[in-house]
């Protein structure tokens, strides 16, 4: 007998004398070789396809003329966006260089009465400085020199975490009032105006007796205010040119009168 002859008692498998077959491999007799989760497909075996969707389901070339229309929307949309922003914005260098642009583009289809940011941003420091006449206990007058009060109120807010409302704003505030108030010949026009330069003129009598103890020098008799004008440089990178030199308003002499005194005082 054959030395590689099976007997019908073998084992069938790795440890058997046929050693080359293993269970569960391709040649095995009645074993299924499909792997767990494989289903049946039919004779052919072959899988749907997933129907296309969008503009996957347009052909080439209606996919390209879809493409090219939302590329002019988003195009028109961008520089809509732009031309509104700078109609709105503060006047900066872009927009003075284009304003022929963007006016022919905003208005009047988009034009707002409303400004982007702040509705007149301000481009200029503005100081409030004031001098006195008083009149000392020998009768004799003297002009004291100009005090900055804008000067003193920054130095107040400079640093301080908390600043008082009357620090940011009483002096600043009344100084608009009396602007527009004012005309070109720094005359009041009409009761507003009167009201406006009493409000103002309060308000320095009480800071230079505070401030400069001029209570302690005399009597306060009249008192003259002028504003301090300077326009904020432009910043380096932009071709805008303005001048830095100060410009100033001086408001003519003004009598204080009694009861603005003793408001002074107290």
């Amino acid at each position: 007998m054959d030395a590689y002859d099976e007997e019908p008692e073998a084992r069938i498998g790795p440890d058997g004398p046929a050693g080359a077959r293993r269970a569960g491999g391709p040649g095995t007799p009645g074993e299924d070789t499909r792997g767990p989760g494989t289903e049946d497909t039919g004779g052919d075996g072959a899988a749907e396809p997933t129907p296309r969707t969008g503009l996957a389901a347009l052909s080439p070339r209606y996919r390209l003329v879809a493409g090219g229309a939302l590329a002019v929307v988003a195009a028109v949309a961008a520089v809509h966006l732009g031309m509104v922003f700078l109609s709105l914005a503060p006047a900066n260098t872009v927009s003075k260089r284009h304003a022929k642009a963007v006016e022919g583009w905003a208005y009047p289809e988009f034009e707002q009465n409303w400004k982007l940011f702040a509705p007149n941003p301000l481009q200029q420091n503005v100081a409030v400085q004031v001098r006195a006449q008083v009149r000392g206990g020998d009768g004799e007058v003297r002009t004291t020199g100009w005090t900055d009060l804008s000067a003193e109120d920054g130095a107040a807010i400079d640093g301080n975490l908390l600043p008082s409302h009357t620090q940011q704003n009483e002096l600043r505030r009344a100084w608009d009032f009396l602007n527009t108030t004012h005309g070109t010949d720094n005359r009041p026009v009409g009761v507003r105006g009167a009201l406006s330069e009493q409000y103002v003129r309060r308000i320095v009598v009480l800071r230079l007796r505070r401030d400069e103890g001029l209570d302690r020098a005399g009597t306060i008799e009249r008192v003259q205010v002028r504003s301090r004008t300077v326009n904020v440089p432009p910043p380096e990178w932009s071709r805008e040119k303005v001048s830095t030199d100060p410009a100033y308003r001086v408001l003519p002499w003004w009598t204080v009168t009694g009861d603005e005194t003793e408001a002074g005082a107290r």
